[in-house]
């Protein structure tokens, strides 16, 4: 895969999750659901911190919200940096089209997250208890400071698991529980096919070291 190629498509993910995000923010206030299908809820939360809302700070007690909130944010813009040199690197070593395009989705979806992160608490106010307003006087926090919008949620199934499974027999128990969004979809598709199909994807760099073995 191009560069060109793998451009078009961070952008268009980028268009989708940014343009989702716009509009819940600018149609729904926090925790405002609809359900699609039973199945199926568009549901407006916002996540202050990283996968299933967890935050630094639960982990090192002795620091801030609002600091590990800081810290969080310029670790992913320093990530994106990060892999947007293996997405450059993996091209110009002519890496396979699969390791390509997984670097590009999980690209993609980093920057999607941390365009809210940056600027979303200045480009928008508060969606509590209300619609939110795109480029208000003040915004509901500062940059640095956003909320990651997320509105997918999957309620596949909820029900009371058997009284014959160890430990968690009987307990009431539902698959999917969190609520995500476009960008999050992306990194996890990236990493999913990094995993599952890792042969197929570190296969141009596997061939070059084995030539070499041969040649030398």
């Amino acid at each position: 895969m191009s560069l060109k190629k793998a451009t078009i498509l961070i952008v268009l993910i980028l268009l989708i999750d940014q343009i989702s995000k716009v509009y819940i923010k600018t149609h729904f206030a926090l925790n405002e659901k609809i359900i699609v299908f039973d199945w199926f809820h568009i549901a407006f939360v916002e996540n202050d911190g990283m996968a299933w809302g967890t935050k630094i700070s639960d982990f090192v007690s002795f620091i801030s919200d609002r600091t590990a909130k800081v810290f969080l944010t310029v670790f992913r813009v320093l990530a994106v940096f990060g892999i947007g040199y293996w997405l450059k690197k993996s091209i110009l070593d002519k890496s396979s089209k699969t390791l390509i395009f997984a670097i590009s989705l999980i690209l993609a979806g980093a920057l999607g997250n941390i365009i809210d992160s940056v600027f979303y608490g200045v480009i928008f106010d508060s969606s509590l208890g209300q619609v939110a307003t795109f480029m208000p006087e003040q915004g509901y926090e500062t940059v640095l400071h956003g909320s990651v919008v997320d509105m997918l949620h999957f309620p596949i199934w909820s029900g009371e698991l058997p009284n014959w499974l160890p430990i968690i027999g009987g307990k009431t128990f539902s698959f999917f529980d969190p609520v995500f969004n476009i960008a999050d979809m992306a990194i996890s598709t990236g990493i999913g096919i990094l995993i599952f199909f890792n042969k197929r994807a570190f296969k141009t760099a596997t061939s070059k070291k084995e030539n070499t073995i041969i040649d030398n």
